[in-house]
């Protein structure tokens, strides 16, 4: 079991792609091991024979443990194809570049890619550079007939007669283990509600400026950066600004002390089908708005596809969340410790507004503030608000910084 790093103390063995007496090649993965924020490969050290495997699926392991024996020597040329084949799959995997790039692929994904003994090279991918997604892989299995995969997980269900009721009612049942990263989610919300004394303020945002100017400007920020104007990157901006106006709420309680963080590493929710991730951009302050759209852009599809970094999941001074791109129209975030505040974003809907006396429809946002009232004080939790509000409502003064 690798050193997995200060935070994460502790993994799952997720899945042996391997069994004792199998041939192996040096980088071959060997098993997945599930922490609470991202899917490892252990590759093997070197060519050689997987003698015996010390723990199964499903074993709670800390750093240091014994996985399996690995006897080393020459691999022999005539190894079985079956094997040789799942070598190719997953170097293409490990190593960035190798093979097609419609062979690059998660742990996860790569999983169900064997199970159903499939070719990689025939799935079409919607990933970054062309990276299969778990999505890819459901699609095409019910492209081809396959109707046996789709729920969460590919968990089994349990039929109506085992679950021990009468078929004909439906009341069937399934009990499904949490994963570590859902269990390790559900702890620290819960720890979030125990130990900080959270509070929610809420605002409204008039998008019109930034709607009208990402249209003006949308083709030629393409053109020039090969991604497209989002909202995020400007409420990234907007965020800092406010952050550098109202610096408590970029600190956090350590103890009996306040730690006031002189940076801006802002984590962004990503949700996965593994549940939520919250990837860090670190020294925001120094991003431009095409560098905070093509981070957010890369980050999510790794996450998604699970090849996000654990380094990069570690760590932030303040985290911004978009329910809205689920139809969410108002909700309370809970923080995500030690930090102290959290911007949680909703879906932008027309409604009537009075604009110089005049009722105009306008493409409104409401946005929550979710803050740690132990030190941050709810005058400066509304101002910050307000200073938001008032950069998104007129973005030249997020270029002009007044």
């Amino acid at each position: 079991m690798p050193q997995l790093g200060e935070t994460v103390l502790e993994g799952t063995v997720a899945t042996w792609y391997k069994k004792a007496g199998d041939t192996v090649r040096r980088d071959e993965n060997l098993v997945d091991l599930e922490t609470d924020k991202v899917v490892l490969e252990v590759p093997a050290p070197s060519d050689g024979v997987l003698k015996e495997i010390k723990v199964t699926d499903g074993t709670t392991v800390t750093s240091g443990t014994v996985l399996a024996i690995l006897e080393p020597g020459e691999v022999a040329a005539a190894a079985a194809p079956q094997a040789a084949r799942k070598t190719e799959i997953v170097a293409s995997a490990v190593e960035p570049g190798a093979g097609s790039a419609s062979q690059k692929m998660g742990p996860a994904v790569r999983a169900l890619v064997e199970e159903h003994d499939l070719d990689p090279g025939q799935i079409t991918g919607s990933g970054k550079e062309g990276r299969i997604t778990k999505g890819d892989v459901l699609d095409y299995l019910a492209a081809h007939g396959d109707t046996t995969v789709g729920s969460e997980d590919h968990a089994p269900a349990v039929s109506a007669s085992e679950a021990g009721e009468d078929s004909g009612y439906g009341r069937s049942e399934q009990r499904v283990a949490m994963t570590r990263l859902r269990a390790r989610v559900a702890e620290r919300l819960v720890e979030a509600q125990q130990t900080a004394a959270m509070l929610t303020t809420f605002n409204e945002v008039d998008m019109s400026a930034i709607i009208g100017l990402r249209k003006r400007y949308q083709d030629e920020f393409i053109a020039r950066h090969e991604i497209k104007l989002g909202f995020m990157s400007f409420f990234v901006r907007a965020a800092i600004d406010a952050l550098r106006k109202f610096p408590i709420i970029n600190a956090s309680v350590d103890g009996t002390d306040i730690l006031y963080h002189e940076y801006f590493d802002i984590g962004v929710a990503v949700s996965t089908e593994r549940g939520l991730l919250v990837p860090v951009l670190r020294d925001a302050q120094r991003m431009s708005l095409a560098d905070i759209e093509k981070k957010i852009a890369d980050f999510g599809s790794r996450a998604r596809s699970g090849d996000i970094m654990l380094e990069e999941l570690t760590g932030g001074t303040f985290t911004i969340t978009n329910g809205g791109i689920f139809g969410s129209m108002m909700s309370t975030p809970i923080l995500n410790p030690p930090q102290s505040g959290i911007l949680g974003m909703h879906s932008i809907q027309e409604r009537p507004m009075v604009v110089d006396g005049q009722i105009v429809a306008r493409p409104m946002m409401y946005v929550a503030l979710t803050y740690d009232h132990r030190i941050v004080d709810g005058r400066d939790a509304v101002q910050f608000l307000v200073h938001l509000k008032h950069q998104l409502e007129d973005p030249a003064r997020l270029i002009l910084q007044i």
